[in-house]
């Protein structure tokens, strides 16, 4: 039985209509602009919905969260805004938003149906991390969870507007935090009874509790 529900994604930025606008384009999402100079980013279902939220604090590192994407070339993404890392090592193209985010295309023959495919996560330094937080988010969100070739998943998300959430081991920690994070609506003693920390509890400044995974991955739990 899942403990939260998976609610909309929420992406840092520091020029949040720059950043906005590429993003909409990129998911084929409509752009809209709140009254601080945020962003936010619509689609069939509430769960489509991204966040786009402007921050002080720059990129600094490797985001150890990302989007993976389909599209029909890389091209129409460099047309975007996007600048390419990586086409040689991997089966996809590793690129960069314009804010220097890193994210994956995917390049797909015929009609795309959906252009988030999954939400990659980095995570320690062996499978065997890879599988246990798998593990975890399966059991948060109500998904399943699997393992191949060293890596892990969870997919089967009930309402996600995307197939899976991927992690890798990667050898490096995690320092800064993530530009990229889930919110949930949930319970957030249940969520802490199953392994999540409080980083700032809901106060007359914010609607919601902000948490961390076992990982220290940054997620924000709404009540229910």
């Amino acid at each position: 039985m899942a403990i939260a529900r998976y609610k909309d994604l929420c992406m840092d930025a520091a020029d949040p209509t720059r950043l906005g606008t590429f993003w909409a384009a990129a998911l084929g999402l409509e752009l809209h602009t709140q009254d601080n100079g945020d962003t936010y980013l619509t689609g069939p279902t509430k769960q489509h919905t991204i966040w786009v939220n402007g921050v002080p604090e720059p990129k600094t590192v490797k985001h150890r969260m990302h989007l993976d994407v389909n599209v029909a070339s890389v091209d129409e993404l460099v047309v975007l805004g996007a600048t390419v890392v990586d086409a040689d090592s991997f089966r996809w193209t590793l690129m960069a938003d314009p804010e220097g985010g890193e994210f994956c295309a995917f390049v797909r023959d015929g009609e795309i149906e959906r252009r988030l495919y999954e939400i990659g996560a980095d995570t320690g330094d062996s499978a065997e991390h890879a599988h246990r937080i798998a593990a975890w988010w399966a059991q948060v969100l109500g998904g399943r969870a699997g393992d191949e070739e060293g890596f892990s998943w969870v997919d089967q998300i009930p309402g996600a507007p995307f197939e899976s959430i991927d992690f890798a081991p990667v050898p490096e920690p995690k320092v800064a935090k993530n530009r990229l994070h889930l919110d949930v609506i949930g319970k957030v003693e249940d969520l802490v009874a199953a392994g999540a920390t409080v980083l700032r509890a809901q106060d007359d400044e914010i609607g919601w509790t902000v948490m961390a995974d076992p990982d220290g991955n940054e997620f924000c739990a709404f009540a229910p």
